[in-house]
């Protein structure tokens, strides 16, 4: 089985996704003690360490990217109209969404915004294609 590229990009945007929770699920069992951590009956009390706080912001901001990105792919490979220009804006993508975590959870100024329009972009660059193509 082959993979076209945007669906490996795709399929790294998801596993990152899917992935970015264990951070800051480690650092609520560090801070409200693994027994009652897992039973808490209040799952939206917030973390005390800002990062992690962060991080869960910059989670629900992937999966809310996610919903718009995965679609427009799915869609490009449903048509098999993909091209290197489709599959550098996945690839773009991603980094993105990385970058975005990172810049995101460590409170980087000024880069977060860049890096959430970078991927903006990518997401833009494939619904236009799909558009004039």
């Amino acid at each position: 089985m082959s993979l076209s590229s945007e669906i490996f990009w795709l399929v790294l945007s998801c596993m990152l996704t899917g992935l970015l929770w264990v951070p800051y699920i480690i650092n609520r069992l560090i801070e409200m003690r693994p027994l009652p951590a897992l039973w808490n009956p209040m799952p939206d009390v917030r973390p005390r360490a800002q990062w992690a706080e962060r991080l869960m912001r910059a989670h629900e901001n992937a999966v809310e990217n996610l919903v718009v990105f995965a679609p427009l792919v799915l869609v490009i490979e449903l048509l098999h109209v993909g091209t290197e220009s489709t599959a550098m804006a996945c690839m773009v993508y991603f980094f993105a969404r990385f970058a975005h975590f990172i810049v995101f959870t460590f409170a980087v100024p000024l880069f977060r915004v860049v890096v959430f329009l970078i991927g903006f972009v990518a997401q833009m660059t494939l619904a236009i294609h799909l558009l004039t193509g």
